[in-house]
């Protein structure tokens, strides 16, 4: 079965590195949607953000990366042929959030079905927002972003 697994990944974190192995591990096929989010404001362009996690999910045989920028995400998992949409949550705010959109992708698409993954405890306090604060202060960002993440990150703040 084919899955999606959509996010604005800017930057992708170790927290998204994560869920997508365990996905990779359930899933036969899983595309990583770099896809918009009107709610941020981007410090990496699409096209860097498909290049640094294509670079993080490498070892990831049934893993590929997409740039989808606007676009519903239903529209996006019926053009793949995904029957999955894939997400995480790291708490409880995370999941009524992630239980709003997944009910408001089956209005749009009854037949589309939504797996929430819990994140896992040493990553449940990390956040693309958070990352970028850290970087923007010149923190250690070991252990948050992978090592590629980690340097594109501090040119993109110097």
């Amino acid at each position: 079965m084919n899955a999606i697994f959509p996010g604005s990944f800017d930057p992708v974190t170790c927290g998204h590195i994560d869920l997508i192995k365990r996905a990779s591990k359930i899933f036969s096929e899983l595309t990583v949607l770099v896809m918009t989010n009107t709610n941020k404001h981007g410090i990496f362009s699409p096209t860097e953000r498909v290049a640094l996690l294509n670079e993080a999910v490498a070892c990831f045989d049934n893993v590929k990366v997409l740039s989808l920028e606007a676009d519903l995400t239903v529209r996006a998992a019926e053009s793949l042929g995904a029957k999955v949409i894939v997400r995480g949550a790291r708490n409880g705010q995370d999941f009524e959030t992630e239980r709003g959109i997944a009910d408001m992708n089956r209005h749009l698409d009854p037949s589309l079905e939504t797996v929430l993954l819990p994140t896992v405890g040493k990553y449940s306090f990390i956040s693309s927002t958070l990352v970028k604060e850290v970087a923007r202060f010149d923190g250690d960002l070991a252990g948050l972003v992978p090592q590629e993440v980690a340097r594109a990150l501090k040119e993109k703040m110097c």
